[in-house]
């Protein structure tokens, strides 16, 4: 059976909120069983409040963690027992692990993945990509958001190749429509790199390049992939996060504010909720990373249970439906942005 990795010491409400997420992803998919790694005492104890099937349940004892405070690369290197370092080491080395989730150090996760995973050949630098719901009831991959703040422009061609094959593989886009991210729609906007990064984008193989959008096109334009640096990405994925925090607060606050607000309330309770719903994208679960020969989802660090369930779902829905294959057959075609590259 499909194994999923899940580091229970990872993240701001590890280990409560990561075991709780993780056992409540049992119940969406009966096809895979899940490999808890971290201090077992901490992970059994919260184990015991739930009714699950043990045999699909498995702990790997670990006596580290690596923190936020820690750097990386050193981390990585040192915290050998530690549970992000140790379930790398189980989804490399164990065929039967199809995918790993982690809330912890987005540093470590990436210096873990290209470390101890590897990646797919042909692949020039892997990429962060989070699914954001959009005005259309489906979801925009926002790919990069924060693995590559610095970028060259085939990096970005590359991205859109891998976006691609993720939203046809996990969401059955079957031509996903793909939008460079940069200050303005016309073609010559855009610094140096997005400039030569829409060109390559026209030419790249197994791309639907539409071209230039701009932020609010990530949520309200009519795309599935955007395409950016990491440091941009970064950027508009908080800000989308606090524009949603804001609406939910601000409406909560007025329908608070008087006993006429209240009374309102109840006849847009419904719509209320669908909006808090789409503007919430961690909903979604998190962000898959792009490029590795295995499938490593990075949850948001204060990801709680309603995120790290959809974050496991993910990893079984992109092993299940051949991403990383995919993402290494469309790297095969040849394309400008490799000739670029070489």
């Amino acid at each position: 059976m499909l194994k999923i990795v899940v580091d229970a010491m990872g993240g701001d409400n590890a280990p409560v909120e990561i075991v709780k997420g993780a056992i409540q992803s049992l119940k969406e998919r009966n096809d895979f069983s899940l490999v808890l790694t971290g201090d077992s005492y901490l992970v059994k104890e919260e184990l015991k409040k739930y009714k699950y099937d043990i045999s699909r349940v498995e702990v790997v004892h670990c006596t580290e963690v690596i923190t936020n405070d820690d750097v990386p690369t050193s981390a990585v290197r040192t915290k050998k027992d530690s549970s992000l370092v140790v379930g790398m080491k189980l989804l490399h080395d164990d065929p039967e692990v199809g995918g790993f989730v982690s809330a912890g150090s987005t540093g470590a996760v990436l210096t873990g993945g290209i470390m101890l995973v590897g990646r797919i050949k042909g692949v020039m630098r892997p990429a962060l990509c989070p699914a954001i719901p959009n005005v259309r009831g489906s979801q925009t991959l926002l790919c990069d958001c924060g693995a590559n703040a610095e970028c060259k422009p085939q990096y970005l061609a590359q991205f859109g190749v891998m976006a691609s094959a993720y939203a046809k593989a996990a969401f059955g886009v079957q031509n996903p429509r793909v939008g460079l991210l940069t200050n303005g729609t016309e073609e010559h906007k855009g610094d140096p790199l997005h400039q030569e990064a829409h060109q390559l984008l026209k030419q790249t193989d197994g791309v639907y390049f539409v071209g230039n959008v701009e932020g609010r096109d990530i949520m309200y334009g009519d795309i599935d992939v955007a395409v950016s640096d990491g440091f941009s990405g970064n950027v508009a994925l908080k800000a989308i996060e606090g524009c949603g925090k804001t609406v939910a607060t601000v409406l909560s606050d007025s329908l608070r504010a008087s006993f006429s607000s209240k009374l309102g309330y109840l006849f847009v309770k419904k719509p209320i909720g669908k909006l808090k719903r789409m503007l919430d994208y961690s909903r979604m679960g998190g962000s898959v990373f792009l490029g590795l020969k295995k499938v490593v989802v990075k949850s948001h660090g204060s990801s709680k249970a309603k995120s790290i369930c959809p974050s496991v779902v993910q990893a079984v829905d992109a092993y299940r439906n051949g991403l990383i294959d995919m993402i290494a057959q469309n790297l095969q075609t040849e394309s400008p942005a490799e000739e670029a590259d070489a």
